[in-house]
């Protein structure tokens, strides 16, 4: 059989064999593509519920945090007069004016102004806080009277 004669016959099955290889790998990669899909929607559930999970336990500690800020002045290691802190939450979670109630029943004549956050756990100060914490340690505080005229 004479060389030309091969070429045609040669030249199909390469191209055959190109086409075929080519809808094989396609095939393969698209079944790789549906497995993954599929491993990746299987993380995502799995995934959601852990963050969920993480989520609820987050929120019941900060839950937990307000619930120990608000009582701290009945708590054993309050160490001020419960009647004489002012919760405000915000940017400090009290104002203790030490020594009032004996002031208000004439008892003494001496008050002290604390500022006051409480922390649960290893909790730190926010920056304001810090800011705050270093005025009040500067002494840097002031005291103003504001008059609103009778109209």
């Amino acid at each position: 059989m004479p060389l030309e004669d091969l070429i045609i016959p040669v030249i199909l099955a390469l191209v055959l064999g190109f086409a075929l290889g080519f809808y094989y790998v396609k095939a393969r990669i698209t079944a790789i593509e549906e497995r993954s899909r599929a491993e990746l929607e299987t993380w995502k559930l799995e995934a959601a519920g852990v963050i969920r999970k993480d989520s609820v336990n987050r929120s019941r500690s900060t839950l937990k945090g307000k619930i120990a800020e608000q009582m701290a002045p009945v708590l054993p290691d309050f160490c001020f007069n419960p009647a004489d802190a002012r919760f405000i939450g915000s940017p400090v979670d009290y104002i203790i004016f030490d020594g009032l109630t004996r002031v208000a029943d004439d008892k003494g004549d001496d008050v002290q102004i604390v500022f006051m956050d409480v922390k649960k756990g290893s909790g730190t100060l926010t920056r304001t806080q810090r800011l705050i914490k270093q005025a009040v340690e500067k002494k840097s505080v002031a005291w103003k009277t504001m008059r609103i005229p009778d109209d």
